[in-house]
């Protein structure tokens, strides 16, 4: 097991990472914030190099600091040999299972592997799948211009609490921290009334993802997220990032929008996995994507 310091290693691998697109999506991204600031706290760790068969980011250990706070605590996984990745993963020097943590990854085997070492520890895990989402040029996508007394700005630190309380998966307080990260330190995009109030809006994450999307349930139906998702989608694109989202799979009206936007479905799982000490006394909500909402609920946490 290797960790990624050194800055010529971390470009050379997110060159790596890009020639793998879009299997490599998710740690592809990471790597790119990484490379680009890391506003998160995020390292990188091979289980070799330079020919590496296993991704693997988490928080810095100054970063993870409270045990219970899966948000903070975050991995993303990729492997190209599934025998490579048991063995990182089940590597307590690699992932502090003392902890409780979240994992995502767009491959079964890191889904097999954490449950099966999850289960081995006695611990419980909570899987929430999505269909992932790319688009695949950016520059081509639809524009479309608020309504008359509707104006787009990214969302501002002031409005933590409010997209706190409307995440179905987030109302505590280490989501409140993990929001506040999102809108400081990310590319992010919300719909303004005229008195300055988001209706609409969507944060992007450490690892480059669409995430949060949410409109407001008195002003659904006219389309306000498409503007929105514009909007960030010009963001990343111009700094070279990816596209990509995830929607839950009974979602329909959330697939239907991105897909006239020019997103591509794309083949496979998106998995995000929760993992606890304790899990059992505290079993989040079950996934909840409201299908009212076109705008998309990717990367939705699951709630503690």
């Amino acid at each position: 097991m290797l960790i990624l310091s050194c800055a010529s290693k971390l470009r050379l691998l997110e060159g790596m990472l890009r020639r793998g697109l879009p299997d490599t999506l998710l740690v592809y991204g990471t790597v790119m914030h990484v490379n680009r600031g890391n506003p998160a706290g995020q390292e990188v760790l091979v289980d070799s190099w330079p020919e590496f068969k296993m991704v693997l980011t988490r928080p810095r250990r100054e970063v993870a600091r409270d045990p219970s706070d899966f948000f903070t605590n975050l991995y993303m996984a990729f492997y190209r040999d599934e025998g490579a990745c048991r063995a990182l993963l089940g590597n307590s020097r690699a992932v502090d299972w003392g902890q409780a943590f979240l994992i995502l990854g767009l491959q079964d085997g890191v889904y097999e592997t954490i449950r099966d070492i999850a289960r081995a520890r006695g611990l419980e895990m909570e899987t929430y799948l999505y269909r992932p989402l790319l688009h695949p040029d950016p520059p081509a996508m639809p524009q479309y211009r608020p309504d008359r007394g509707l104006r787009l700005a990214p969302v501002s630190p002031d409005h933590a609490m409010l997209l706190r309380d409307t995440w179905t998966f987030g109302r505590n307080s280490w989501s409140l921290r993990y929001l506040s990260l999102l809108i400081r330190h990310f590319p992010s995009a919300c719909l303004l009334d005229p008195e300055g109030t988001p209706i609409s809006w969507c944060l992007s994450a450490p690892l480059a993802f669409l995430t949060h999307g949410y409109t407001l349930p008195e002003h659904r139906g006219q389309h306000h997220a498409r503007p929105v998702v514009g909007m960030l989608a010009a963001q990343l694109h111009a700094r070279g990032f990816p596209v990509y989202t995830g929607v839950l799979p009974h979602n329909e009206p959330s697939l239907h929008a991105l897909q006239c936007l020019g997103f591509h479905i794309l083949p496979g799982v998106f998995y995000q996995l929760v993992v606890r000490p304790g899990f059992a006394q505290s079993q989040p909500a079950s996934a909840v994507d409201s299908a009212q909402d076109p705008a998309p609920s990717s990367g939705e946490w699951p709630r503690t």
